[in-house]
């Protein structure tokens, strides 16, 4: 298990300011959801967590270790990333690609062992790709690719996952069910940090919620907490019906805020 925390994170890109000053501590054992409007962060947020972008100001540590410091290959076993947007580039069957997720433990030039096989068919498992397993990965629609890389991100077996709308191109159905893998996982253990833009599925999936606007973080605590109608005004500028009420929270947005 691994607990990644920032402390006044600030990153710019270019010359624009994008994060300031986040203070936040991601603990494994329940599903973390990250919210906002478009450019409120999330993304950035997500790489800084990663490394991938650097910190202006302020650290991210991982276990108290500075992640700037990591090796990569070091922090690619603890922790997994599956992008957004991800394009394929090379004519790989699916089970190929899902394997591209146990490079961070294997040695240069070293061959799969039983125990990375095993790994990738349950990672094949939980997305539901294994009956195209032998497919091309270029040639799936958008939901399947979608459901393979989440495979690849998941084979890595790492302690924590970090996933940035992965419920982007997926059907109803399948975004019910990455979720609640997603949520499985987290209370089995893992640190899962997943960015989201749908609410209800946030609400409905997510022990916790981190709200951020404009680079900061506008609330964070338990769904009931977080999503609030002033909040929703403020931060998204809308009118939402909210139900909070019950096993299956509905937060519909019915208009811009006038």
């Amino acid at each position: 298990m691994v607990t990644i925390s920032t402390e006044a994170l600030r990153v710019s890109l270019g010359s624009r300011q994008v994060l300031h000053g986040i203070d936040a501590r991601f603990e494994p054992g329940g599903m973390i959801g990250v919210i906002g409007p478009n450019g409120a962060g999330k993304s950035t947020l997500a790489r800084a967590l990663l490394g991938l972008v650097p910190a202006e100001a302020g650290a991210v540590t991982i276990d108290g270790a500075p992640v700037a410091s990591m090796p990569r290959s070091a922090l690619a076993r603890q922790v997994a990333y599956l992008p957004q947007g991800q394009t394929l580039h090379w004519p790989l069957t699916v089970e190929r690609l899902v394997g591209l997720g146990r490079l961070p433990h294997l040695a240069p030039f070293s061959r799969l062992a039983p125990a990375d096989a095993a790994a990738i068919e349950r990672a094949m498992a939980k997305t539901d790709i294994a009956a195209f397993r032998a497919r091309t990965a270029t040639e799936l629609s958008g939901g399947e690719r979608a459901r393979v890389m989440l495979a690849r991100a998941l084979a890595v077996e790492a302690p924590a996952l970090i996933a940035d709308e992965p419920l982007a191109a997926l059907d109803p159905g399948h975004q019910i069910e990455v979720m609640e893998l997603l949520a499985a996982e987290a209370h089995a253990g893992a640190l899962v940090v997943v960015i989201l833009h749908d609410l209800t599925m946030a609400a409905r999936h997510c022990d916790r919620l981190l709200l951020l606007d404009r680079g900061r973080i506008a609330a964070d605590g338990p769904p009931a907490v977080v999503l609030d109608e002033r909040r929703l005004a403020d931060v998204y500028g809308i009118r939402a019906a909210i139900d909070l009420s019950g096993p299956k929270p509905l937060i519909v947005p019915l208009s811009r805020k006038p």
